[in-house]
């Protein structure tokens, strides 16, 4: 299922954080009374990534963030503005979730995997 599906802004390329998408939160169950969780993406090379999402305490939406090693990602894949990422989870058998992270860039119209050209 796909979980987000967002092209960069400036500050999500630049920041330390991706600015989340609030309906994209329901793929991350958090415990009651905590603002963040963390999960392991797998690139499409099969790197784990360890990112979490926090949602801010005060203020009256939830405004998610990603976080974690999401710098890190972005200066591996190179991302920059206008660039894609998408986020998919799939819910096993057991209940075990696993998350995979891919990013994209426009080409002539075209979207390319980023992942492909490393």
């Amino acid at each position: 299922m796909e979980v987000m599906n967002k092209i960069l802004s400036e500050s999500d390329a630049k920041n330390k954080r991706l600015e989340f998408p609030a309906r994209s939160l329901s793929a991350f169950p958090m415990p009651d009374g905590q603002n963040s969780v963390e999960f392991v993406a797998f690139d499409m090379n099969e790197r784990q990534w360890s990112l979490k999402v926090s949602i801010r305490n005060e203020g009256k939406y939830a405004k998610p963030w990603l976080k974690g090693e999401w710098d890190d990602y972005v200066h591996q894949k190179g991302l920059k503005k206008g660039d894609k990422v998408i986020l998919t989870v799939q819910e096993e058998e057991n209940g075990e979730r696993i998350y995979r992270i891919r990013a994209e860039r426009k080409h002539f119209g075209f979207w390319y995997s980023i992942d492909n050209q490393q």
